[in-house]
């Protein structure tokens, strides 16, 4: 115990450090919300890919979809890396970072108004951020808490409040490079502690060999392979139909999130995107394909501590049993890391709710004319309020870790994914195809919340993107399109970038 509460008070006091050291690169709104355009390709591919990967996968994601899939379940991670960061990274990072620069956008809301020029647009983009990541930050929150629980016996509201007000420190006192620097700090204890904890699980089970052995032995329940021995030591595991639904929302999601495509906005330059493309795909090999390949040893931890009273399988307690019996160190090592990546998510969420309802919604709508000093005192405000909401959720949350997740991811991505996407390759993207694109995804995502005609909610967001990608070129094709020259000048700014980057070579 002694060794665990150093080791979180060594790791706290590292994080209020950074948050005032980084007080004088949030001295304005570009600083405060974008590190002022001039963060390297070290700290954003960490930002990105400790944004990405928190509780949520560590705790919620890997123990649900390990228990179900097995082994299998490391194709989530390994297409996490490929399609939600190498892609991600090689098909958006460049085109957002020349595009946002030139619209001179600090939020996505933001970039939606200024492309497709319209306020309605933008304003419908801010509220659609701000109330679908409140459930993706109170999954977060639980799949913490469930940790601490287990390693300290500190009561869930403890954890989670104690979570909420750490953030909400660092945040407000060094904005976004506060959390860069941070999650720079954080990914490398993840990597370190990820690496670490597989090995001890395996070693707990007889080597990797023995534990794939009795994994093998474990008849499928489920409905495609039921009763068929070797499922879940299988290359695609009992079902991989819905596999497959999962890799889709886990990976191509990322595209469309708010906070992930903010760490393009702040990169400093075409060298840090490239250099930062590996830095990041080869992080989420590690920790993304780290995580769900020791979540598919789920079912070898399938006993009464990881049922709920009604005899069901609680999915997020999972990890927690697996990682009950390590030694107190190493268990200590293990809080630090899912710290490390709920931490990083959680000041991302936050960082990125406050600013989008403060610079996209309150400035120019509510109030018409703000002043700089007024933005930042009224996005610390909001930052504050926007955990206290999540907060409130979190204590008293509706379902799994997981399915909150699958509400937000689907709401978000679903919306937004296309119309971004689209948006800095096609000049004849149209404002209608915009709102078509919004309206499937928070309805679907809504209505699949009361009505559930689709089981799974993670396929359900899985869908929803995939549907608004064909439905945004369908609707542009026949709704009028936007006035040509303001559409000409947006794009001017790849030929500045080409012409620019001719005259450096000669």
């Amino acid at each position: 115990m002694v060794a665990k509460v150093i080791l979180l008070l060594v790791f706290f006091g590292m994080m209020i450090a950074v948050g005032l050291y980084s007080r004088k690169h949030a001295t304005n709104v570009n600083d405060f919300v974008l590190g002022g355009r001039t963060v390297g390709p070290w700290l954003t591919a960490f930002a990105y890919g400790t944004s990405y990967f928190s509780a949520v996968v560590f705790v919620g994601y890997a123990g649900q979809f390990g228990y179900k899939y097995g082994l299998s379940a490391t194709w989530i991670g390994l297409g996490n890396a490929i399609i939600g960061s190498l892609l991600a990274w090689v098909v958006l990072a460049r085109r957002t970072r020349i595009m946002s620069n030139k619209l001179g956008s600090n939020t996505m809301p933001d970039f939606f108004g200024k492309r497709y020029d319209s306020k309605a647009i933008k304003l419908a983009a801010s509220v659609i951020s701000f109330i679908f990541l409140i459930p993706y930050t109170a999954s977060v929150y639980k799949g913490l808490s469930a940790l601490f629980e287990m390693a300290f016996d500190i009561p869930y509201e403890v954890c989670v409040i104690v979570m909420a007000a750490l953030t909400c420190v660092y945040v407000i006192l060094g904005g976004y490079m506060a959390t860069a620097i941070n999650d720079f700090i954080q990914g490398l204890i993840m990597l370190v502690g990820i690496v670490l904890v597989i090995l001890a699980v395996l070693n707990g089970n007889g080597g990797f060999i023995n534990a794939v052995k009795e994994l093998a032995q474990i008849p499928s329940d489920i409905a495609v392979t039921e009763g068929q021995p070797g499922a879940f030591a299988s290359f695609f595991g009992p079902d991989p139909i819905n596999l497959l639904g999962v890799v889709v929302l886990t990976s191509l999601g990322t595209w469309g999130l708010p906070q992930m495509v903010h760490k393009f906005y702040a990169i400093k330059d075409e060298k840090a995107i490239k250099s930062g493309t590996i830095i990041s795909t080869l992080f989420a090999v590690v920790v993304s394909g780290g995580c769900y390949f020791l979540g598919g040893f789920a079912r070898l931890y399938d006993t009464e501590a990881i049922r709920n009273a009604a005899g069901a399988i609680d999915y997020d307690s999972i990890v927690p049993t697996m990682l009950a019996k390590l030694p107190d160190l190493l268990v200590g090592i293990v809080i630090v890391l899912v710290l490390s990546a709920s931490m990083s998510t959680l000041s991302s969420l936050v960082l990125t709710s406050s600013s989008t309802l403060t610079l996209d919604f309150i400035d120019g709508t509510i109030v018409k004319e703000m002043k700089d000093k007024t933005k930042l005192l009224l996005m610390r405000i909001m930052l504050v309020f926007f955990v206290a909401i999540s907060v409130i959720i979190a204590l008293n949350p509706p379902e799994f870790i997981a399915q909150l997740m699958g509400y937000s991811w689907g709401a978000l991505a679903g919306s937004f994914l296309a119309p971004f996407m689209y948006g800095l390759y096609m000049k004849k993207v149209t404002k209608l195809s915009v709102w078509v694109s919004f309206a499937t995804g928070v309805g679907v995502t809504l209505t699949n919340m009361i009505w559930k005609y689709i089981a799974s909610p993670i396929n359900a967001g899985a869908i929803t993107m995939v549907l608004t990608l064909i439905l945004v070129p369908v609707v542009s094709f026949i709704t009028p399109k936007m006035k040509k020259e303001k559409v000409e000048e947006i794009f001017t700014c790849f030929d500045e970038m080409k012409t620019n980057k001719d005259k450096e070579i000669k």
